[in-house]
């Protein structure tokens, strides 16, 4: 995270653009975390616009997760297959993805821009299990803008009450944060173990490309 401070105060929204759109694509770069300190920036140096903030981080996510669509729709599972374990895809969570498309289509574009891993690898998904382009440019619209805007304005208020605050109060914010992260961590891998499991069962056996 200082590294990414450090770039954003050097080079702006340059930095937030181009981290953002290249985890879109598919590369395991901290798209949510440039997002978080850009906007915690604009609450408290402001250097940045959080408007611009927020339309920047939605854009780039949508122009890289399209691009990240047309991969998958062109190489498909081999690049997962081949280079998923640089990001934390194996089998099985390639399974849970195609068994996610399967049944809920756009719905999973939309609720994985919000689920760190998937977020990465829900573009070149969502093409390789040939969702049909104007339903994936919908759901990539709407759930970009929505997941820009929830962080750009949760990271800004907090950047604001910080510069309010001082002492205790900074260390309290801080720890209660951290909790909440846990938890939500904790929740997610419960969640993903009962959905890769329910994934195996229905597509048992090993893997088919679509």
């Amino acid at each position: 995270m200082p590294l990414i401070a450090h770039l954003i105060h050097a080079y702006g929204l340059l930095v937030v653009a181009g981290t953002i759109g290249l985890e879109g694509i598919g590369f395991p770069v901290p798209g949510e975390t440039a997002l978080i300190v850009a906007s915690v920036i604009s609450g408290t140096k402001h250097e940045l616009n959080i408007v611009a903030v927020i339309v920047t981080a939605a854009l780039a996510s949508i122009v890289g997760r399209s691009i990240g669509y047309l991969i998958g729709r062109y190489f498909g599972y081999w690049l997962l297959l081949r280079y998923g374990s640089y990001i934390w895809i194996n089998e099985a969570r390639i399974k849970l993805g195609q068994y996610l498309f399967l049944r809920h289509g756009g719905k999973i574009v939309i609720v994985a821009q919000f689920v760190p891993v998937l977020r990465t690898v829900a573009g070149v998904m969502a093409g390789a299990n040939r969702m049909p382009g104007p339903q994936f440019l919908l759901a990539n619209i709407f759930g970009a803008s929505i997941w820009a805007t929830f962080f750009g304005v949760a990271a800004y208020t907090l950047g604001r009450q910080v510069e309010r605050l001082a002492g205790w109060g900074v260390v309290v914010l801080v720890v209660a944060t951290v909790i909440v992260l846990i938890i939500a961590a904790h929740f997610v891998r419960g969640h993903e173990a009962q959905l890769e499991a329910e994934a195996e069962r229905a597509l048992p056996g090993p893997l088919q490309s679509p």
